[in-house]
């Protein structure tokens, strides 16, 4: 972590503040620094809390967080197993911690201690959420709390879990068994390259040949469009161009669905016009070849 990532994460001290920390070059370096930050006693505490709560007074303000960092950087450690910046976690940390202290009521009774543990594990529990690709759909209440306590909860010899597992794990968690297969599936799920990067002639089973689609290649999305013209467009100008007998005959054979009463045989429309069914097939055939040729030129 370079110099202004590390200092970013130290609040800076406005004049006539109380405690101040040094630039510091690397992370162990903060860490280091904010653990030599004394505790605030019950007195002082209440006393730069009503400070704060009272007139505004911003020094109070950063008096508590300065004295409250390294309760950031501790929880912020419970949190190291998602692959994430260790620096980043205690920046999210540190907005939860003066978002507690801006809304810390001292006349409560609560310590600061207790109180500000909420709001940091909240911000850090929201970073991650955002950011940890396996659960970014993790939305819900119940999914939440599943990601952060399926690992603690799970047995430690165990690596996937039992039926005996999952109904201890919903009832003691208050969740529900399908929603703890998800979300232990999600977690011990692994990335795959969607296109294979060797020469051995594995391409073929690399997930990019099953799970694309052929309806959505250039060349078939013009053909279904082509289609779609044909059948509508094209077919409405081929039957402009017969006359009306051979048009219905063409329509009554072809183009009528059973909720519209079904196809027409031959023999029914010959004896609909009073002629024999061999007549009915020429001028059928005959029609049918004159919309060939105009689908033909029409495409």
């Amino acid at each position: 972590m370079n110099q202004a990532a590390a200092t970013a994460l130290v609040p800076v001290r406005a004049p006539g503040a109380a405690i101040a920390l040094p630039a510091v070059g690397n992370l162990d370096a903060y860490i280091g620094a904010v653990n030599r930050v004394p505790m605030l006693t019950p007195e002082r505490e209440q006393e730069l809390s009503k400070r704060f709560r009272d007139s505004g007074d911003l020094d109070a303000a950063r008096e508590m967080v300065m004295s409250h960092l390294r309760l950031v950087v501790s929880i912020s450690r419970q949190y190291l197993g998602y692959g994430l910046p260790h620096a980043d976690l205690i920046q999210e940390g540190n907005i939860g911690l003066m978002k507690a202290v801006k809304r810390f009521d001292p006349d409560r009774g609560v310590r600061l201690v207790s109180f500000a543990m909420h709001w940091i594990k909240a911000e850090i529990h929201e970073y991650i959420l955002k950011n940890w690709r396996l659960v970014k759909v993790a939305t819900t209440k119940a999914q939440r709390k599943l990601f952060f306590n399926l690992r603690s909860q799970r047995a430690a010899d165990r690596h996937t879990l039992s039926t005996e597992d999952v109904d201890r794990i919903a009832e003691t968690l208050n969740v529900r068994k399908q929603d703890v297969v998800e979300m232990e599936t999600r977690l011990n799920g692994q990335d795959i390259a969607l296109e294979s990067h060797s020469d051995d002639g594995e391409d073929d089973f690399a997930p990019i040949a099953y799970l694309s689609s052929p309806s959505a290649e250039p060349e078939r999305i013009l053909e279904a469009r082509q289609m779609d013209r044909l059948q509508s467009d094209g077919l409405q100008q081929a039957l402009a161009g017969l006359d009306d007998r051979s048009r219905r005959i063409i329509e009554t054979r072809w183009l009528k669905d059973d909720d519209e009463g079904g196809t027409m045989t031959l023999h029914e429309l010959a004896a609909e016009y009073g002629v024999s069914a061999e007549r009915i097939r020429q001028i059928e055939a005959k029609a049918l070849k004159k919309m060939k040729g105009v689908l033909a030129a029409y495409a």
